[in-house]
């Protein structure tokens, strides 16, 4: 593995720089900072323009007869008192009283609690904040502020652009800024640029320490751009470096079995399935099928929208090796869709002579035991799975393709160690993952671009069109008294909350809520319960009967959000919906619709924030989950979605996707022609040791070295 060479200023603990106490340096640990080469790397959030510091009465005859100042105004004054205010909940209100020889000054702080532990009166401060007036009195809230030593001689000039830092309860930007401020000269001299002056002239970039002192340290906003949109384009870089490392050596390197597909087959496949693929479903099984015919590893993303049929064409993917006389493997993310999976891939192969198992971690040892045995000695086609196919104990005698469902739930190692399970070093199974969560085209070339895509972009016939609507809660006694008449028509219905059980005041939980509408709103229905903690004997009889009808309404968490196919639900329903995510929101209501009735959402909330009403806002707007995936992507960034978190993948600290998409875009041109002329990055040791300090291990680059 290749190592970092990095010099001693950068090799530096905050802990031992001056003035960085113990209770500092724990905080400063907390934000990621250990090293001052971490330091650098934290990076301003955001600039401020200040009119200079000035008295309390400066500041009066600024706002003048305004209520409030939009500019930022810097005021030096000493804190006279200090005390909390009002509570509720998890909102809070800090009241301070400064004071300085020209007047008298009145400060809030919202919700941050931490502020009275910090601040003490006759403490000297700077205050960086909006003037307001309230009832004739000078105001600021929410402000920065950081104590005024004897020592500090950073003075505010007029005009002065200063960087704001991310920061944590235990140490303040300013404090931050005095740090950086001590080493930044010193420890930019000590970056090495791991790009040839080549490129950056290509790219009209400084050099790399060049960009973090223009970070740190601009003249003006430009500046500031012009190095953080460097260093951003290095996150960009390093990423699409280590994909395209990872695609070369999987298709020079590796190898996978050569599978037969030819008319005969295909017809004997169509033959099991009771219904007309759509030409969608068919163009993607000619792609899939043209990937695993030759010995180069298929590496290739189906997505589609959620009902769009992408099981079926996974089932062609998994009958193409059986009748190669190979294995296959199938592995969600939880064992409701597992079990869902097992049971549609035995009902259509059912009177077959193709075998099929479950492997989820609710069977005995000894079926356990039994199931890994048969497994081995390849007397089993098809495995259906959870996290439970990834222990060592499972080995195939000879898979030939590993498909992974709702990849979102699973990084990147965890895929690899399903492709991987093969003696020969050199041999693995063809790779298909599967999303009904699509990827946006700004998310398309990140961590997927070693990725081929396919996309199922149109539905099967005769699904029902969806209609989703936004429910105050105090009007959700009229949306029970709908699904009750529904499932009086003999149709059923799901509710979904956000918890198991009561744990936070004012939330429905799924146990309680049950008994509440099975008392009340829904009395006389026959109603059911199912959540996460629940294992699937325990589950499972419930489910049973929710499929055969004996069961109208089903009260569920999440647990339900893919895998349950009850085509005779028309109505979801889903409390405290500003709790959850937009493809989380997508992914409940494709639950009812999908047969010959419509379906209905109701989305019982009343959003606060304005991530809520935006998710909410786009969920009633569209049902195209193409759209929605940008725009869950707008909203929440890369970080969360698509299983970047899970992997271990760090989120980037300066690119912001899709805004730097073109930078992304070039990123991957700079790293497709490293990678053609040196495809193992030995020409440049530097850029080779950073590349595996990022993504090494969460790229699982070690097999490539």
């Amino acid at each position: 593995m290749p190592e970092t060479n990095e010099k001693n200023m950068l090799r530096t603990l905050v802990s031992n720089l001056p003035g960085v106490t113990p209770d500092r340096a724990h905080a400063l640990g907390d934000l990621g900072i250990c090293t001052v080469a971490d330091l650098i790397k934290h990076l301003p959030s955001r600039y401020e323009t200040h009119h200079g510091s000035m008295t309390i009465e400066n500041a009066d005859t600024l706002l003048g007869e305004r209520e409030r100042m939009n500019e930022l105004a810097t005021i030096e004054t000493t804190i006279v008192s200090i005390k909390p205010g009002w509570r509720r909940g998890r909102k809070s209100r800090i009241e301070a009283t400064a004071e300085d020889d020209t007047g008298r000054l009145e400060i809030n702080w919202f919700n941050q609690p931490w502020v009275a532990k910090s601040l003490h009166p006759d403490m000297h401060v700077r205050l960086h904040g909006t003037l307001a007036r309230h009832n004739g009195t000078l105001q600021m809230n929410n402000p920065r502020w950081e104590e005024i030593k004897e020592d500090d001689n950073l003075e505010l000039l007029e005009g002065d652009l200063k960087p704001v830092y991310p920061a944590n309860e235990g140490i303040a930007s300013a404090h931050i800024a005095r740090l950086i401020e001590r080493v930044l000269e010193q420890s930019v001299n000590e970056i090495e640029d791991h790009l040839p002056e080549n490129i950056r002239t290509e790219l009209v970039m400084p050099t790399l320490s060049r960009a973090y002192s223009l970070a740190h340290h601009p003249t003006d906003a430009e500046e500031a751009k012009v190095g953080k949109r460097r260093i951003a384009f290095d996150e960009l870089f390093l990423l699409q470096l280590g994909v395209m490392v990872k695609r070369h050596h999987r298709r020079d390197v590796m190898h996978a079995p050569k599978l037969r597909w030819d008319n005969e087959i295909k017809e004997r496949i169509a033959k099991r399935i009771p219904f007309t693929l759509t030409n969608a479903q068919d163009r993607v099984i000619e792609e899939i099928a043209g990937d695993m015919a030759t010995s180069t590893p298929m590496n290739r993303l189906l997505q589609g929208d959620v009902g769009s049929g992408k099981t079926i064409v996974a089932l062609h993917a998994m009958l193409m090796a059986i009748t190669s006389n190979a294995q296959a493997a199938m592995m969600a993310p939880t064992e409701l869709l597992a079990e869902q999976h097992f049971l549609t891939i035995t009902n259509l192969l059912a009177g077959s002579n193709v075998t099929c198992a479950l492997l989820t971690s609710s069977l005995t040892a000894s079926d356990r035991k039994k199931l890994i045995k048969d497994i081995s000695e390849g007397s089993v086609d098809i495995v259906v799975g959870t996290h439970a196919l990834l222990t060592d104990d499972v080995v195939f005698k000879s898979i030939a393709i590993a498909i992974t469902d709702e990849q979102h739930r699973f990084g990147v190692q965890q895929r690899a160690l399903l492709r991987n399970k093969s003696d020969d070093e050199f041999a693995i199974p063809h790779t298909l993952v599967m999303t009904a969560t699509p990827i946006p085209r700004t998310l398309s070339l990140t961590i997927f671009g070693d990725l081929d895509v396919s996309t199922i972009n149109s539905m099967p016939p005769g699904r029902s069109p969806i209609t989703t609507k936004l429910v105050q809660p105090e009007d959700a006694d009229s949306v029970y008294t709908y699904v009750k008449s529904l499932v009086e028509k003999g149709q059923q219905g799901y509710v979904v909350v956000p918890l198991v059980e009561e744990t936070e005041s004012g939330l429905k939980a799924a146990i309680e809520h049950a008994e509440f509408l099975q008392q009340g709103a829904l009395q006389g229905c026959r109603v059911g319960v199912v959540h996460g903690r629940m294992n699937s004997e325990e589950r499972e009889p419930t489910m049973q009967a929710f499929r055969k009808g004996d069961i109208d309404v089903l009260v569920a968490t999440t647990v339900i959000e893919v895998g349950v196919d009850v085509q005779n639900a028309t109505i979801m329903v889903i409390e405290h919906a500003d709790r959850f995510g937009l493809a989380q929101l997508h992914q409940l209501r494709g639950r009812v619709g999908r047969g010959k009735l419509p379906g209905v959402c109701a989305l019982i909330a009343s959003p606060t924030t304005e991530d809520a009403i935006q998710r909410l806002e786009a969920i009633v707007e569209t049902t195209d989950g193409f759209r929605i995936a940008e725009k869950d992507l707008e909203i929440r960034g890369p970080g969360e979605l698509f299983g970047a978190k899970q992997s271990g993948i760090a989120p980037f600290k300066v690119a912001r996707l899709p805004r730097d998409f073109d930078l992304l875009r070039l990123a991957r041109v700079i790293a497709t022609s490293w990678i053609n002329r040196d495809p193992s990055i030995e020409e440049s040791p530097l850029l080779k040791a950073r590349l595996y300090k990022a993504y090494g291990k969460t790229l699982g680059l070690g097999d490539v070295a």
